[in-house]
């Protein structure tokens, strides 16, 4: 069996990829299981020189991978060659993160005794990433897996298999066969994936896909990010480029960021003047020239049928650059939603496009109430020139990722996880190292020193 690959930019078919089935699954698990000693066998300055390697290829290689995003995603030139170069990053900060990560207190804990604390890998890690980044939401789940002594088996959306398919051979020409594989495959694939003989299953998708993951993974470590539905509060008091900062991060990627602004609030008093200011930034933001199509036809059904059903009384849609039009491909233009209520299906679930809805409250406390009102609770942004308020509204919202008058400002150094309904579980800095290794507590009573 195959899939059709469609090139989101003209709808029109672009080539095709096989689905990977029980045959090919149990072979790259397999694999994955015989790399494994040698791979954890490495010490971390070993596996560290390899990924470096690894991360020398991505970059002399960004042209290629630059082109097989774009065919399937669609992205701009310029968000492909910036997130391929955070993919490099991201590998030579675990590279390096692995050889300087802490250990648990070790020495003389129990009279008589000495004890010390070994991370050691889990074993064989199943990766499942979506469409939306697909290879910069790979390197954030196989950077660190590998780096701290796992080999991994990875599948693809199967909407977006081109970039993930050129990383694994890349790596393994340098850090060796079946360490990392590619898998491509339908979702069909995926749940063989999780099914098979893997130690653990990392999982980057919607919240329905992510709690079958979790019921079939069982016991089974599993790391879940399972998409966000980010709030904005905007204070009256805020700086100047707070409307163009959130028009842009809403729409980069076409909006399909877990992380992306989507749900604006202000005060009442500031209300008209936000909903004027956020229509102008939107408008100048024109898809097919600041940012991409939605990647998929189920998802432009999905966007439509939500802009259909909200009960929105204005809503204020910008444009489409010339070359793309409205009934070619996948586009969609960037609008923003106001006068709309609390429960509407826009604002209560995650649109994933590049749409802004526009809240009243009657104070900071009745907006940060909203901020907290929908079950994800992955990322959010507070917009103020009063540093103290800013903090204290950040200190309240439920979220895994809070910014101050900035939105989607993200580093290798920087966890970012979520909460509730937005999954468990750790991406990005040295705490994902450990979602990825076990600790292993070792306590000897030496023979007595006849010398003390």
């Amino acid at each position: 069996m195959t899939t059709t690959l469609v090139d989101p930019r003209t709808g029109h078919p672009r080539g095709t990829v096989p689905d990977s089935r029980d045959e090919e699954v149990r072979t790259a698990v397999a694999a994955a299981r015989a790399a494994l000693p040698g791979w954890r066998g490495h010490v971390p300055r070993g596996r560290c020189r390899r990924l470096e390697r690894l991360a020398a290829l991505i970059e002399e290689h960004a042209a290629a991978y630059g082109r097989l995003e774009r065919a399937g995603t669609g992205k701009p030139e310029a968000e492909t060659a910036g997130e391929i170069e955070q993919v490099a990053d991201l590998f030579r900060f675990y590279a390096s993160a692995v050889r300087a990560q802490s250990a648990p207190a070790s020495g003389r804990l129990v009279p008589g005794h000495e004890s010390w604390v070994r991370w050691e890998p889990v074993g064989v890690v199943g990766v499942v990433v979506p469409w939306n980044y697909p290879l910069m939401m790979a390197a954030w789940r196989c950077a660190p897996a590998l780096a701290a002594g796992n080999t991994v088996v990875a599948k693809p959306a199967e909407t977006t298999p081109d970039s993930l398919g050129l990383l694994a051979a890349h790596a393994a020409e340098a850090l060796g066969d079946g360490v990392l594989q590619c898998l491509p495959g339908d979702r069909r694939t995926g749940r063989l994936l999780v099914d098979a003989d893997v130690d653990m299953v990392a999982f980057t998708g919607s919240g329905p896909a992510g709690a079958d993951v979790a019921a079939r993974a069982g016991a089974r470590r599993v790391s879940l990010e399972l998409g966000g539905n980010a709030p904005a509060i905007v204070l009256p008091d805020a700086p100047g480029d707070t409307w163009s900062g959130l028009a842009a991060a809403a729409t980069y990627n076409a909006g399909q960021s877990c992380a992306a602004p989507a749900r604006v609030i202000t005060l009442r008093e500031n209300y008209e003047t936000a909903v004027e200011r956020l229509a102008e930034a939107m408008h100048g933001r024109l898809a097919g020239r600041d940012f991409g199509p939605l990647n998929n036809a189920a998802q432009l059904a999905r966007y439509d049928r939500l802009l259909a059903v909200s009960a929105a009384k204005r809503s204020f849609t910008a444009g489409i650059a010339p070359g793309p039009g409205e009934n070619e491909g996948h586009w969609r233009p960037a609008r923003l939603l106001a006068d709309l209520p609390e429960d509407d299906p826009a604002v209560v679930e995650e649109v994933f496009g590049p749409l802004l809805t526009v809240q009243r409250a009657d104070d900071p406390q009745a907006a940060l109430a909203l901020a907290n009102s929908v079950p994800q609770a992955l990322a959010a942004s507070v917009w103020t020139r009063d540093l103290g308020a800013g903090l204290g509204l950040a200190d309240g919202i439920d979220a895994g990722e809070v910014w101050l008058n900035c939105h989607l400002v993200q580093s290798a150094e920087l966890p970012h996880g979520g909460r509730g309904a937005s999954g468990t579980g750790t991406d990005l800095s040295t705490l994902a190292l450990h979602e990825y290794q076990r600790p292993k507590t070792i306590t000897v009573r030496p023979p007595r020193n006849p010398w003390t």
